[in-house]
């Protein structure tokens, strides 16, 4: 920090104290604000609830609610993070050995597991999992409805239920509903920006500087992607706050409160260091997503999002409800809001919309890198924005009659200007017209009761220069005329009769105006979110409710597990990432943190893959198996379709076959053979063996002719074919290649007959892209031979610990040891007693040299950027610590 700036920041902390507002403190508010809170967290919670069961999905319907990444992503991991909490993994917070035959698992925590409220799933049995899920999912959107309510009382007092209100309308906006719940991670920013934004407030009135660094820790190791969003959401807010608030009415005030803030942020994020730094650089070493270019949604799409029931993962969601909406609306026409409040809200809120839709500003919300999916991730914070603007037209009094009719004319024209939009539901303008009628009836009501109120009496439309209405200190009521003048006390006296008389209906009509507001809210967002599930479940990717079929997967993974002797593949289970949700050490792995070493080495070697490599999924070749020590694979019979509304059924066995172990050693640090090729060449370059027949098929038509060795089997590899193929006197298998998105893996297509003659006959669907060598006949003998070699050669003994593994070999083995891992960046190794070194790769995997004179190898992984953030921490901490004694010492002069 500049020596100037500490200047001012330590002159005005000196003169600030505790708080530089005006005004004795008392309880009052932070009594109003814990009611708010709580009103919000209760009504958000049964909202919430209210509009999964109005869908029939589970936990309160037979329907799941596994749709896209929830099912294939969220789910998997909220799965294996109570096996893992529970002791009963193979991995520890380094390493996950189940996931892609070995994975970062700390920058996983720090993507998907890292908040607070996932430890919930440690209080639910495992086959409750789904539960616990939605429980956690829950949790966190009542979190962010409670601590937006906080925040709009800390940021100026009002009634406290319209604040329960409008914190429910945040936490329940079409954000959480269309895109929120099903990317629970995502839920974490929602809740970090109300708390970012308190942060702001303490920073500005030189409160809390010990506390405020630990907020923003939490929210940025909750995670640390949302929460950037909700930081430069904070800054607009606190922007705002210190140009128009009178505590910071001075440039050196000002300048102080941002250099406080800027304190908190780093020393909060210095905090988050060691977990952020492994999540950085495990996106460095990512599978590269194919980059992105902007396209910014049309206006009537973007319109057509403010509205109820409107679903889309192309435009921005910021429904907040009808009401809320039309209170944010009425702000730059409330004259009882100060001018300089009114414009600067306004602006931020004008300027944060239009930089949803410009691609540099677009960039700068999403850390640099045009996401792939949803373009719009920070969507929530200018819902957040839209309920503050809301709160401060409303906190000291309904808006006057002229500012919500202009405030009616924007939402009516807002309106008619997205009824073309192909978002618009055929729920959305009934629901929005339901909620606008009692949203003005409860307006009216209110505007009643502020006339009823006799003159003089405390709490009517009467303002400050901020629009706040002023409150009686004391909370006593005028006193009696001195002197004894009866007739002054009978004047007394009728005025306190005529009060009295108007006490119970100036108290009846507020009341019953909340209400009306609230019902507006709570029906528009039941019907949104009941309406979006619905939505998606008809229109995007689905995964089954978890039921028989998982349970029978993992008992059977249970009985036969013999890590590390062998690894056990689960096979295929419904959902994807099966090994996170029934267990054993397969291939699959979806995650955003997909090394690119694993992910090529295993499509290069005929696995398949979706989300654009980042989700290798098992393959079920004899080849492979050996190559990675697969001893035991799980096969599935389904016993019926699957279904959305019931778990599925299925028979599971498990077939044990002779592997090589885990460590094999081999006779030089390069495979033989040509580089590149087919994968039935790299399988073999990897194996060191000819296992293959690899003919020079004829395309004739639709067909593919060949000559093999008869009983020999055929296999297909055609990663970007889309269709079947079909072996002459066999069954269609299906291949589902859709580049970039999906490579196909390798299958098996039958036997050879006595013949050697090899047709298969194709049905693409488009253009059929086939590579040089599609067709590969494997010899069965030659596979058991070189299977039988490198167990003879390979290690005796074998141990892993959480995030090691230590092999002994036959003495005098040289060339190099082959650990069956991915050699992703963290791994260490060394024969004998050597000092580890970073591990070398062979044909993807990874390897360590060997001289002959060690009958050891010894390899470890740590989580790359786990020092660097180590390091980053403990200097923060110090910071943080320093800070609370200068605080300390000042509190004390």
């Amino acid at each position: 920090m500049p020596p100037v700036a500490e200047t001012v920041l330590d002159e005005v902390e000196a003169e600030g104290g505790e708080d530089a507002g005006p005004g004795p403190r008392t309880g009052a508010p932070t009594r109003r604000g814990a009611r708010a809170a709580g009103a919000a967290a209760l009504l958000t919670a049964v909202l919430f609830c209210l509009a999964t069961a109005l869908s029939r999905s589970h936990p309160f319907g037979p329907v799941t609610r596994n749709v896209v990444d929830l099912g294939q992503q969220y789910l998997p991991y909220h799965a294996y993070w109570r096996s893992f909490l529970r002791g009963e993994t193979h991995g520890d917070a380094f390493l996950n050995w189940n996931s892609g035959f070995g994975a970062n698992f700390l920058g996983d925590v720090g993507t998907y597991l890292s908040s607070p409220v996932d430890l919930l799933v440690v209080f639910f049995p495992a086959d409750r999992i789904e539960l616990a899920l939605y429980v956690v999912t829950a949790v966190k959107i009542t979190a962010a409805g409670a601590a937006m309510a906080a925040l709009l009382l800390r940021l100026r007092p009002g009634p406290w239920p319209v604040a329960a209100a409008l914190g429910t309308a945040y936490a329940l906006s079409g954000w959480t509903f269309n895109f929120g719940s099903t990317v629970p991670m995502w839920l974490d920013g929602l809740v970090a920006f109300p708390l970012l934004c308190l942060v702001g407030e303490w920073a500005r009135t030189g409160r809390r500087p010990v506390l405020g660094p630990l907020v923003v820790a939490l929210a940025w190791i909750a995670n640390f992607y949302t929460a950037y969003m909700a930081t430069l959401g904070a800054a607009v807010v606190l922007a705002v706050r210190l140009l128009t608030a009178e505590e910071t009415a001075t440039a050196r005030r000002r300048l102080a409160g941002a250099l406080r803030a800027a304190r908190s942020v780093l020393v909060g994020v210095g905090l988050a260091a060691p977990l952020v730094a492994v999540v950085f650089l495990g996106t460095k070493t990512a599978d590269p997503t194919p980059e992105v270019t902007f396209a910014p949604a049309a206006w009537t799409d973007v319109l057509a999002r403010f509205l109820p029931a409107t679903a889309s993962t192309a435009s921005p969601a910021l429904f907040i409800g009808t009401p809320a909406l039309l209170l944010a609306l009425t702000l730059p026409f409330n004259r009882a809001v100060a001018p300089r409040v009114r414009a600067a809200l306004t602006a931020a809120v004008v300027l944060v919309t239009l930089s949803l839709q410009w691609e540099p500003t677009h960039l700068l919300w999403h850390a640099g890198a045009s996401p792939n999916g949803v373009p719009y991730r920070q969507a929530f914070v200018l819902c957040g924005l839209l309920l503050i603007a809301a709160w401060f037209s409303v906190a000291g009094g309904v808006p006057r009659p002229a500012a919500l009719l202009a405030g009616g004319a924007l939402l009516g024209g807002l309106a008619w200007a997205a009824r073309g939009s192909v978002d618009i539901d055929r729920w959305t303008f009934p629901a929005s017209g339901a909620a606008a009628l009692l949203a003005l009836v409860a307006a009216l009501l209110a505007l009643a009761a502020a006339r009823r109120e006799p003159p003089g009496a405390v709490g009517g439309n009467h303002r400050d220069s901020t629009g706040t209405a002023p409150e009686d200190p004391t909370g006593t009521a005028p006193e009696a005329p001195s002197g004894g003048d009866r007739r002054g006390l009978t004047a007394a006296a009728r005025q306190d009769s005529a009060r009295t008389a108007l006490k119970a209906p100036a108290r009846l009509l507020p009341l019953l105006a909340v209400l009306l507001l609230v019902a507006a809210q709570a029906g528009e967002a039941a019907v949104t979110g009941k309406r979006i599930e619905e939505q998606q479940r008809a229109e995007v990717a689905w995964s089954p409710r978890t039921g028989p079929w998982h349970e029978a997967a993992a008992r059977e993974v249970a009985r036969a597990d013999a890590w590390p002797r062998h690894r056990t593949d689960p096979g295929e289970v419904p959902g994807g990432n099966d090994v996170l949700l029934v267990g054993g050490q397969g291939a699959d792995y979806y995650s955003s943190l997909t090394s690119e070493t694993t992910s090529r080495t295993l499509v290069s070697l005929g696995f398949g893959a979706y989300a654009k490599g980042r989700h290798p999924v098992t393959l079920d070749n004899p080849v492979t198996d050996a190559l990675f020590s697969i001893g035991t694979r799980m096969r599935s019979e389904p016993a019926e379709p699957v279904r959305q509304d019931a778990p599925p059924r299925a028979t599971v066995t498990a077939t044990t076959v002779p592997v090589p172990p885990l460590v094999t050693v081999r006779p030089s640090a390069r495979p033989a053979g040509p580089s590149g090729g087919s994968a039935f060449a790299r399988q073999e370059r990897l194996l060191g063996a000819s296992v293959y027949e690899l003919p020079a098929p004829r395309r004739t038509g639709r067909a593919l002719v060949a000559h093999c060795p008869a009983g020999s089997e055929v296999w297909f590899w055609a990663p970007e074919y889309r269709g079947t193929a079909t072996l002459a006197g066999q069954r269609p298998v299906r291949f589902d290649g859709k580049p970039p998105a999906v490579s196909a893996a390798m299958g098996a297509l039958g036997t050879v007959p006595a013949s050697g003659e090899v047709r298969i006959a194709l049905a693409p669907e488009g253009r059929a892209r086939l590579p040089r060598e599609p067709v590969g006949c494997l010899v069965r003998a030659r596979l058991d031979a070189a299977v039988d070699r490198l167990t003879a050669t390979g290690a005796t003994r074998i141990r892993t610990t959480g995030h090691t593994v230590t092999a002994a070999l036959p003495p005098g083995s040289t060339g190099v040891a082959v650990l069956a891992v991915p050699r992703i960046s963290g791994w260490s190794c060394a024969a004998g007693d050597a000092d580890l070194r970073p591990a070398r790769a062979y044909e993807g995997l990874v390897a360590v040299p060997l001289d002959g004179r060690a009958d050891t190898v010894h390899c470890s992984f740590r989580p790359p950027g786990l020092r660097l953030g180590g390091a980053v921490g403990a200097a923060a901490l110090l910071a943080l610590a320093a800070t609370g004694a200068l605080h300390r010492r000042r509190s004390r002069g």
